[in-house]
């Protein structure tokens, strides 16, 4: 308990960071609705927001090597309040754009440096208590942001005021804290094409991953708008697509350990197709059924990215772990950047059923290349540990370093 105290303040922190960022993307969406914004246009509010978030990982372990830890935090909780609270001042797609650019850093900016924090103070005793603990308050933060929707009037200054507060106020807990600030670690480098050679699934794995997360989580604000979902209820559809994906992260991972992965991660993908399938079946049939496929979705999609890495690691030594992670982020945040400018074109031009069209295909291409990939190499029978990963920073290669 002394030990889960001492990383009170950067947990505080992260909630506080969560219920901010977490909210403002499908805030976003329904007050682009109301305010006349075209489906692309909101859509391109998305890819901007993994704009800055690839910039973000990039750029984060660089400044902390300059100014360190807490004036990095600073700073990139600086540019997610300016990105919040001046939404309502310039009412326009393009600077709502360029605004999301400042929240996506925000969110790569500060999780980087709070994953690295923990990373320096964790041990292997201590490293599974910490990231259990941390992982809780990540989701937990996250569910409650999607549900702050449903009590937030898009169209009012007063939420973005109240999402940009609650960046304000992340900067408190970590700055103020009297815990020494740890060495700042090497910003890793970058080798997407060797990754991608080292192991093809995993690479291609963490780009659908990205391709399905971003286009979700940034366009299906606009799905629950077409199919008649009130605004509390698409704050619900979204929560529970969360919270699926972490409940499922336990039986993947499992599955992932005892099996062949990419048999693990096939699955995944063909259980995401049908999902999807249901999903555009049950559209018409109120709340309850669409309610009860989100969660499944969550519990199929979510894992895949986790599985993928640990697939990737399998062909690695722990020497090459982190700059191996390092470049399934930049993998993640290509696949990431496009796919909600894409999406929401598609739902324009073929109604809301294109969203899980869109995301079955990502799936189909990822089941037929993993079964290509089993006639061309057999199975590394030496795995490393499953770990959720929560997919924020470049950092995260060394926060869940895996042991052969």
């Amino acid at each position: 308990m002394r030990l889960l105290i001492s990383f009170a303040a950067l947990f505080l922190s992260i909630s506080l960071l969560q219920l901010s960022s977490g909210a403002i993307g499908p805030l976003d969406a329904l007050a682009g609705l109301q305010r006349g914004f075209s489906q692309t246009q909101i859509g391109l509010l998305g890819s901007a927001h993994f704009l800055g978030f690839f910039i973000g990982c990039w750029w984060s372990p660089r400044l902390m090597g300059s100014v360190g830890h807490s004036r990095a935090f600073a700073v990139f909780a600086a540019f997610g309040a300016i990105g919040a609270i001046a939404h309502p001042i310039i009412v326009d797609p393009t600077a709502w754009a360029i605004m999301r650019i400042m929240t996506g850093l925000c969110i790569a900016g500060c999780y980087t440096v709070v994953e690295a924090w923990l990373q320096a103070k964790l041990t292997n005793k201590t490293r599974g208590r910490v990231m259990g603990t941390y992982r809780v308050v990540d989701i937990g933060a996250s569910s409650v942001a999607q549900l702050m929707i449903g009590v937030l009037d898009p169209a009012s200054f007063i939420s973005y005021n109240l999402l940009a507060i609650l960046c304000c106020a992340c900067i408190f807990p970590l700055t103020l804290t009297q815990s020494r600030q740890p060495i700042t670690p090497d910003a890793p480098r970058l080798h997407p094409i060797r990754t991608a050679i080292t192991s093809p699934l995993g690479a291609a794995g963490v780009m659908v991953a990205g391709t399905t997360s971003a286009s979700f989580r940034m366009v299906s604000p606009i799905y629950g708008n077409e199919i008649g979902l009130s605004a509390a209820q698409i704050g619900s559809f979204l929560a529970t697509v969360l919270i699926g994906g972490a409940v499922a992260q336990f039986p993947a991972g499992w599955l992932a350990d005892k099996y062949d992965r990419r048999y693990v991660l096939i699955g995944l993908s063909a259980a995401s197709i049908v999902v999807c399938m249901g999903l555009v079946a049950v559209s018409d049939m109120g709340f309850g059924p669409v309610f009860v496929m989100a969660a499944l979705f969550g519990m199929t999609t979510f894992p895949i990215f986790s599985v993928s890495t640990a697939h990737a690691n399998d062909f690695a030594t722990p020497e090459q772990a982190i700059e191996l992670n390092a470049s399934l982020m930049f993998l993640y945040a290509l696949g990431a950047i496009f796919s909600p400018l894409l999406a929401a074109n598609l739902i324009a031009n073929f109604g809301p059923a294109a969203l899980f069209a869109f995301i079955s295909g990502a799936h189909i291409i990822l089941v037929v290349f993993g079964l290509a990939r089993m006639l061309v190499r057999p199975t590394n029978l030496d795995k490393t540990s499953y770990k959720y990963v929560p997919r924020t920073s470049y950092i995260v290669g060394r926060l869940l370093r895996r042991k052969r």
